[in-house]
């Protein structure tokens, strides 16, 4: 689709990715970007409109999806990471995980396909992660819940195309937001680079955008088997 002139939601808009995407937005010509925050007071973004969201309250979505009913472009970023285990970790995190990612926004979507379809179709963006694809110790809850929303990403991409609607999928393995604050800078990308991608990739109505080396890497190893995704694990035993 082309972003000059869209209306574009942008979940989780207050800072890191979001911000980015929502800045790019107005710079590539859109007529309003929604920014999708918790409490839009606290909101710093000089030329978007404040959109008071909370995508795990569905009556905040379902208000949301009124006041923005002239939208064409939404964009699912809003998300948490807990670090939680599956074995032993805390299940109200693992509930968290799954109620942002793959509850919340398929909520959006929900809430908004019909939007975007009565004012003349448009585009969907979902932010994945390399974890989407590879999942491990330390992000257990949040692995589980990005394949879940790759999976519904994949699904709703068939059932929105004949209301002509897009639907493009991102991953990215770390960026340089607070969200990977103790990554080292060497293993991050810029989020705006990732913005700018991003965009691209909607315009040019891609399936998916794969940003990094590493995203890449771990996409190509899908039909090499377990072995190579996950190399560390030892052998199974002979039966």
């Amino acid at each position: 689709m082309d972003i000059k002139n869209s209306v574009a939601v942008v979940t989780g808009a207050g800072r890191g990715l979001g911000r980015h995407l929502a800045t790019q937005l107005l710079d590539r010509g859109a007529a309003k970007v929604y920014a999708g925050v918790r409490n839009p007071d606290a909101l710093d973004l000089p030329g978007v409109e404040p959109l008071r969201l909370d995508i795990t309250d569905p009556e905040s979505v379902a208000r949301a999806a009124r006041t923005a009913a002239d939208a064409t472009l939404v964009i699912n970023n809003a998300g948490v990471s807990t670090h939680v285990g599956l074995t032993d970790g805390d299940m109200a995190d693992i509930r968290l995980e799954m109620e942002t990612h793959f509850f919340g926004s398929l909520g959006v979507t929900r809430a908004f396909a019909p939007v975007i379809a009565a004012n003349g179709g448009g585009a969907l963006l979902n932010v994945l992660s390399i974890l989407s694809w590879i999942h491990l110790p330390g992000y257990g809850g949040y692995s589980a819940a990005k394949a879940a929303e790759l999976a519904m990403t994949n699904v709703v991409r068939r059932e929105l195309a004949p209301s002509g609607i897009d639907v493009t999928a991102l991953h990215v393995g770390y960026m340089d937001t607070e969200m990977a604050d103790y990554v080292a800078p060497a293993d991050k990308v810029d989020p705006a680079w990732v913005a700018g991608l991003a965009l691209d990739g909607i315009e040019q109505r891609a399936l998916e955008v794969v940003v990094d080396d590493r995203s890449r890497a771990v996409r190509a190893a899908l039909s090499g088997g377990l072995e190579l995704l996950y190399p560390d694990l030892p052998a199974p035993k002979a039966l």
